[in-house]
Formats: C-alpha cells, sequence, structure tokens
C-alpha cells in the first residue's frame, strides 16, 4: 500500500494555474506549490501574479509568473509552453480565471454575453487544449477545471454567468471520454460559498473602498444558513479539493464535478 504522506504529494510534479493572482487561484498555486510541484502562475493581473510566485519562491517553492488573458488562445498557450520551457513539462492544469456577470438575461447585450463566454467558457477551453499534448507526453496528467454552485443554484439575475459554468461542467464531463485512453484525468470543482474579493464584489463599501462591516457580517451570515454546516467556505477549501484531484490519491477519479459547498445543494 503506498505511503499515505506520499500519496499527496506531488514532487517532481509541474503545475499551470490561471487566475493566480487573488481569491481561489491564489490558494490552489500555494497550496500546490507547498505540495511540491512547480508552479507556473497565470494572470491578467501580471503584478499580481508575480508576488504570489515571489511569496511562494520566498517560502521555499518554485514559481513562475506570467501575463496571461484566457481568453487569448496564444497567450494561454504560451502560458503552457512557459512550464514545458521552464520546468520541462506539464503533469496538473487548472483552470481557475473566471469572471462575474450580473443583470437579467433579456436585456444582456451581445458584448457582455462574448466578453463572459470568451473568458468563462472559451477560456477554460483553451486550457484543457493547451495541457493535452503537454500531458499525454509524460504519460499522463491532470486537469481541473472550476465550474461553480450556482449550476445547481438558479439566481434572478445571474444566469449569464451560470449558463457558462453549466458549460465548464459539460467540457469536464464530455473531456474526460476523450482522454482517458492517454491518461489523463478530468474533473471540476463547483465551489459553494467561498468568501473572496470575487464573491464580496456586490457589498456596500466605506468612504475607502473597503467593505462595510456590517454588510459583510449580513451577507456572511445569509450564505451560512445555507448551508448544513452553518459555515461558509475559504479559498484554502478549495484548493485542498485540487490537491487531492492533482496528486495520486484521486487517480481513479475522473468526469466528475466536486461540490465543496457545505452541503448547500444537498437534496436539490
Amino acid at each position: 500500500m503506498p505511503d499515505l504522506n506520499e500519496v499527496f504529494r506531488l514532487d517532481g510534479k509541474v503545475a499551470v494555474v490561471t487566475g493566480a493572482a487573488s481569491g481561489i487561484g491564489r490558494s490552489v498555486a500555494e497550496v500546490l506549490a507547498e505540495a511540491g510541484a512547480r508552479v507556473v502562475l497565470g494572470d491578467l493581473d501580471a503584478a499580481g501574479a508575480e508576488a504570489v510566485a515571489k511569496a511562494i519562491r520566498e517560502a521555499g517553492g518554485e514559481a513562475l509568473a506570467q501575463g496571461c488573458n484566457v481568453a487569448v488562445r496564444d497567450e494561454v498557450d504560451a502560458l503552457v509552453a512557459r512550464a514545458s520551457k521552464d520546468f520541462g513539462g506539464l503533469d496538473v492544469i487548472c483552470n481557475v480565471a473566471g469572471v462575474p456577470a450580473d443583470g437579467p438575461l433579456e436585456s444582456l447585450s451581445d458584448e457582455e454575453v462574448d466578453r463572459v463566454v470568451a473568458i468563462n467558457v472559451k477560456g477554460t477551453l483553451y486550457g484543457c487544449q493547451a495541457a493535452i499534448p503537454a500531458m499525454a507526453a509524460r504519460g499522463g496528467g491532470s486537469i481541473i477545471n472550476v465550474s461553480s454552485g450556482a449550476i445547481d443554484l438558479p439566481v434572478a439575475g445571474y444566469g449569464l454567468y451560470s449558463i457558462t459554468k453549466a458549460a465548464v461542467a459539460q467540457l469536464t464531463h464530455s473531456l474526460a471520454q476523450e482522454v482517458g485512453d492517454r491518461g489523463i484525468r478530468v474533473n471540476a470543482l463547483a465551489p459553494g460559498a467561498t468568501i473572496t474579493a470575487f464573491t464580496k464584489r456586490r457589498l456596500e463599501r466605506d468612504a475607502d473602498g473597503n467593505v462595510d462591516a456590517a454588510s459583510l457580517e449580513q451577507f456572511v451570515g445569509s450564505m451560512e444558513s445555507m448551508s448544513p454546516l452553518g459555515r461558509v467556505g475559504e479559498a484554502v477549501d478549495q484548493a485542498w479539493l485540487v490537491l487531492f484531484l492533482a496528486s495520486e490519491a484521486s487517480r481513479f477519479c475522473t468526469g466528475q464535478i466536486w461540490r465543496s459547498n457545505g452541503g448547500a445543494t444537498t437534496g436539490r
């Protein structure tokens, strides 16, 4: 039986993480690096990604950062190529980058639809497409996409985001069927309420632009009430699940949507 302390280790592995400058992406990059992976961080915020990579290096890990707009195929290809060039290959990719979309479906403009689809759907697809040949060359790998709890809990005014994240879920199901014979596993997270800047964007702000404490308390309370555990998630809760999916501990898992949401969708 494998040593349990080694099953979750990623020593010798190379990982790419998009959306790595903040939130879940940042936590994923930090956890994978702590588990021994060499990590390439991509984000539209290149300076933010470099700051995270620098912190990882200062903690003893190996990390590089590169600006990346996931809506541009060439930039995603370049991010994966950086992993192969500087670290020798690719074993794990975490397609975390995404954007919210607010507003009723009946009034969405073509520009808004195109923007959100380009980032949330095409950006994820580009990451998968770039990863496949690099992983196949190493005998396999793990692709981890990020869907959303919104695929299970429809909310008025949030339809476009839900549509794109449902597309990510179906992309994951379908791709797992296509690449399993090359040793590549494909899974997705569907995070529930996880407190990051992404989820706090619509909360009230004070004169300095900081989130209003009362508004945040009310928001957290409403999210806690949806969970049987009576709690909300932190970015690291999602990152630990990514570690499982990136490691040998999940070697028999593919084509699945993993719901780390505190039980908010139980029975739905």
